[in-house]
């Protein structure tokens, strides 16, 4: 008898993300992905109160098919 192997995590392509979701399907560490945000490198979250702070799937997905060449649109991090 053969165990299952757990299921890679996956994140849908639309809707908003936390960090702990995300977390999961991002190569780099919260304080990496925060400087790339800084630079604009990575997609800036999206504030949604004091204490909850999002990410637009669609925008990580964009992300993750080119890291290197990803540029946030005009508006930036806040």
């Amino acid at each position: 008898m053969s165990a299952a192997a757990p299921a890679a995590p996956s994140l849908p392509t639309v809707g908003m993300s936390r960090w702990q979701q995300l977390r999961h399907v991002i190569p780099v560490s919260r304080e990496k992905w925060r400087q790339l945000v800084i630079a604009g490198k990575a997609p800036a979250p999206v504030r949604l109160s004091e204490r909850c702070t999002m990410y637009a799937n669609a925008e990580v997905h964009r992300w993750l098919a080119d890291p290197v060449g990803y540029r946030q649109a005009e508006g930036g991090a806040e």
